[in-house]
């Protein structure tokens, strides 16, 4: 039994390494859930491509998630499923159809994909230990941005949708 202080020693670090954000990571509050981000790592990736990003933008009259449907107008209470929508968004619908020829900007996507695939599952289990119900405004703004994105063709709405991956960030980190 002189093994077992020890094992509990190393669980117990192991847990809280795993709890603890590393450096650059932010905890965002969404209603009722907390995720960890590294926000950094996700605004270099996306600065680093976006001027590429937005130059594939043949539409730049419409917008998928600005106004009228401002994120911005969201009620705190609707933040964590409006957020997760958004993550699946990104990930089921944006993230895949946006490919390059360009092997650098590929691998930015990718890595921003990563970040939010993570956030989405946290968030997701989240939500189901706090039973997070989606409200009636924080719906309408969503179905607001599936209706903008499915009004375009495929690439072209993904490629719009990351190029305006940046007002998504500024809203998580002002929310």
């Amino acid at each position: 039994m002189r093994g077992s202080p020890l094992l509990l020693c190393l669980f117990s670090m192991s847990c809280w390494v795993n709890l603890t954000p590393t450096a650059g990571d932010k905890i965002f509050r969404f209603g009722a859930c907390r995720v960890s981000l590294s926000m950094t790592e996700i605004r270099a990736g996306f600065s680093a491509i976006k001027a590429n990003i937005q130059s594939r933008d043949p539409i730049r009259s419409r917008s998928i998630l600005s106004h009228p449907h401002s994120l911005h107008k969201v009620k705190s209470s609707d933040r964590c499923c409006i957020t997760h929508h958004l993550f699946t968004f990104y990930v089921d619908k944006v993230f895949k159809h946006c490919r390059t020829e360009d092997s650098f900007v590929n691998r930015k996507i990718s890595s921003i994909a990563n970040s939010f695939l993570g956030a989405r599952r946290r968030l997701g289990q989240c939500r189901e230990q706090n039973n997070c119900v989606c409200g009636e405004e924080s719906t309408e703004k969503f179905k607001q941005i599936l209706a903008n994105y499915e009004g375009l063709n495929v690439t072209s709405a993904a490629m719009k949708s990351l190029g305006e991956l940046d007002i998504l960030l500024d809203w998580m980190e002002k929310s």
